[in-house]
C-alpha cells in the first residue's frame, strides 16, 4: 500500500497519515467525525509549512522534562492518535515508565477493544526491532520496558468529575491518580476538568485558539507525528544525556506566552502565503 505513494512526493507525510487515518476508519477504531477533526488540524499545519515550529520544539522539550520528573504521568490516547502515533506514544510510555489511556469522546467497548489490539500489536512490532541508538541500556532491558507498558481501555472504574455520560469512565490507576497528563487531541470540556481536579496537562494541538491550548497547563501546537517523534527523542535525551543545551530565548517564556508565540507562528505562515498569492501575475 505504501508504495502507491512514493516518499519523493512533496506531500508525502500529508498523504501517509491519511492512509492511516483511513485504515483505522475501516478497522473500527475510529468515530464518524475523526476524519472531519485530522483535516481541520490540516488546515493549521498548511501555514506552519507542515514544519515543526520553534516555539513549538521548546515546548516539547519541556514536555518531555515534565514527564519524567512527574510522580504519576499516564499518557492518554484517543482513535486518531493511536491511528497516527501509537507506536511512538508507546515508545514514550516506556521511557517514561508509565501507562497509557485509551479515553475517547465516542466511547464504545467495540472501539476501545479495537484501539487496544491496536497498541498491543504495536507493542509486539517495537520488541521485533531494535532498540533506539539513544538508548543508554541493554536491548533486554528496551524490551521489558515495552512489555511493561499498562495499556488501560475498557475496564475503567472511576469517573472524571464534572463530566457526564460515558467519556467520563477513566481508570483509577490511570487518569485519576495522574498527577501529569499528556493528552494528544484533547476535547476543551475534558480538559478543563481534569484542570479543575488539579492535574498538570499537557496537550498537543494545531489550533492554538482552541479551549483545549488556552486551558491546557502547556500546549504543544503541532502535528501530532512530528510532536510523537520528537518527543521519543527529547525524552532519551534527557534520561540519558543530561537534557539540553540551546540558549534558545524561548527558554525564558512562560507556557503562556509560548503559545502567543506559536499562534504568531501561525499568523507568520498565513501572511506568507497571502504575500505569494499577491505576487502571483495576473
Amino acid at each position: 500500500m505504501n508504495a502507491e505513494i512514493p516518499k519523493s512526493h512533496p506531500r508525502y507525510e500529508s498523504l501517509m497519515a491519511r492512509r492511516l487515518m483511513t485504515d483505522a476508519a475501516a478497522e473500527g477504531m475510529l468515530a464518524a467525525s475523526a476524519l472531519i477533526a485530522h483535516g481541520r488540524g490540516e488546515a493549521f499545519d498548511y501555514l506552519l509549512a507542515e514544519e515543526t515550529s520553534s516555539p513549538a520544539k521548546e515546548a516539547r522539550r519541556r514536555a518531555a522534562t515534565k514527564l519524567l520528573a512527574a510522580d504519576n504521568p499516564v499518557i492518554c490516547v484517543n482513535g486518531n492518535t493511536v491511528a497516527l502515533a501509537g507506536t511512538e506514544l508507546l515508545q514514550c510510555a516506556a521511557i517514561i515508565g508509565c501507562p497509557i489511556e485509551i479515553n475517547i469522546y465516542y466511547r464504545t467497548i467495540d472501539r476501545i477493544h479495537a484501539l487496544e489490539n491496536s497498541l498491543r500489536s504495536k507493542q509486539k512490532e517495537i520488541l521485533s526491532t531494535e532498540c533506539p541508538q539513544e538508548w543508554g541500556m541493554s536491548g533486554d532491558e528496551w524490551r521489558n520496558a515495552i512489555e511493561s507498558v499498562s495499556i488501560l481501555g475498557a475496564g475503567g472504574d472511576a469517573k472524571i468529575p464534572g463530566l457526564e455520560g460515558p467519556r467520563a469512565q477513566c481508570h483509577e490507576q490511570g487518569i485519576l491518580c495522574a498527577d501529569l497528563l499528556l493528552i494528544p487531541l484533547e476535547d476543551g470540556d475534558r480538559c478543563e476538568a481534569l484542570v479543575e481536579m488539579g492535574k498538570e496537562v499537557i496537550v498537543i494541538d494545531l489550533n492554538p485558539l482552541s479551549r483545549t491550548a488556552q486551558r491546557a497547563s502547556l500546549t504543544i501546537v503541532d502535528e501530532l507525528r512530528r510532536v510523537a517523534r520528537g518527543l521519543v527523542v527529547d525524552l532519551l535525551q534527557i534520561r540519558f544525556r543530561g537534557g539540553f543545551v540551546t540558549g534558545d530565548s524561548l527558554s525564558e517564556l512562560s507556557e503562556a506566552a509560548l503559545l502567543e508565540a506559536s499562534l504568531e507562528a501561525i499568523l507568520s505562515g498565513f501572511e506568507k502565503l497571502a504575500e505569494g498569492v499577491a505576487s502571483r501575475p495576473r
